[in-house]
C-alpha cells in the first residue's frame, strides 16, 4: 500500500509573476487564478496610482508572500489537495484538536478554525499526547460539535490507548492521522547535525486496524484509493455522526515544506 508522495519541486523559473503563474497551472491554490489576476494585471497599476515607494514596497511584499505561498501548495502535492477536501468537509460547528508536529503545523497552513476557542493544540511548548484528552474534552462540553483531531503518526502513539475511552463512554470523534513514518520535525534537525536518525524512524503502522481492535471504526487513505478522498472524509464524518469513534489513517511522504523552521 503506497504512501502518497509530496513533490519536492521548487518553481523558481522566471521570477515572482512566472511563479504564481506557474503554480496556477500546475494544480496549486483554487484561488490562484483570482489572486493571479490582480498580482500580475493590478499590481502595476495600483503601485503607480498610489504614488511612492512604499505603497509599491507593500504591493511587492504581498505579492511575495502570495507566490511563496501558492509555491508551498504545490510542493506539498496531494497533501494540500487532502488538506482542502479537509476545510471543505469541515461544518460550521466543528471543534479542532490538533496533536502532532510536523503535519499538524504544515496542515494549520490550510485548515481553518471555525470560529474563537475551536482550535485546540498543544501549545508554544509542544507537549504532544494531549489530543485524546482535549477531544475527550471538547466533545464532552460541547456535544453538538464534530470533533476533528489532526494526529502526527508519532503524536498517535500517545493517544491510540483512548479510543477505548472513546468506545467505551459512547463519544464519537473522528481522527486524521497523518502517517509518514517518522517524527519527521525532529529528524529534520538531527540528522544533519548527528548523522543518524535513530529514534525517529517509525513504521508505516496500520493505526485504522488498531483502532477497530479498539471498538472504533477505521479508515484508510493512501495512494492505492487517492481519487476516493472525499468519499473516505464523507464516510468517516458519516460514521461518526452515527455515533461513533472513527481514526483515517492517511499514508503520506514527506515534505520539505518546514525546512528551516525552529522546533525544539
Amino acid at each position: 500500500m503506497g504512501a502518497w508522495p509530496c513533490d519536492s519541486m521548487m518553481l523558481a523559473r522566471g521570477g515572482l509573476s512566472a511563479e504564481v503563474e506557474s503554480c496556477v497551472e500546475e494544480g496549486g491554490f483554487p484561488v490562484g487564478s483570482l489572486i493571479n489576476r490582480f498580482f500580475l494585471m493590478e499590481t502595476t497599476a495600483a503601485a503607480a496610482s498610489a504614488g511612492g515607494f512604499f505603497p509599491s514596497f507593500l504591493l511587492l511584499a504581498f505579492g511575495t508572500l502570495v507566490a511563496a505561498v501558492l509555491g508551498a501548495a504545490h510542493r506539498l502535492g496531494l497533501f494540500y489537495q487532502l488538506m482542502h477536501k479537509v476545510e471543505e468537509t469541515l461544518p460550521d460547528n466543528a471543534l479542532l484538536v490538533v496533536d502532532g508536529g510536523d503535519f499538524v503545523a504544515t496542515a494549520a497552513y490550510l485548515v481553518q478554525p471555525r470560529g474563537p476557542l475551536r482550535w485546540l493544540d498543544p501549545g508554544a511548548f509542544g507537549t504532544l499526547g494531549v489530543g485524546a484528552g482535549f477531544a475527550l474534552g471538547a466533545k464532552l462540553c460541547q456535544p453538538e460539535a464534530e470533533v476533528w483531531c489532526l494526529f502526527g503518526d508519532g503524536a498517535f502513539g500517545y493517544s491510540l490507548i483512548e479510543f477505548d475511552t472513546f468506545v467505551r463512554h459512547k463519544v464519537p470523534v473522528i481522527a486524521l492521522v497523518g502517517n509518514d513514518a517518522g517524527w519527521t520535525q525532529i529528524s529534520r534537525e538531527q540528522v544533519p547535525r548527528l548523522g543518524s536518525d535513530v529514534a525517529c524512524s517509525l513504521a508505516y503502522t496500520d493505526y485504522h486496524k488498531a483502532a477497530m481492535g479498539l471498538g472504533a471504526q477505521g479508515l484508510i487513505l493512501s495512494r492505492d484509493n487517492e481519487d476516493q478522498v472525499v468519499k473516505v472524509l464523507r464516510d468517516g464524518q458519516k460514521l461518526c455522526q452515527e455515533g461513533h469513534a472513527v481514526v483515517v489513517n492517511i499514508l503520506i511522504g514527506r515534505t520539505d515544506f518546514r525546512d528551516g523552521s525552529i522546533s525544539v
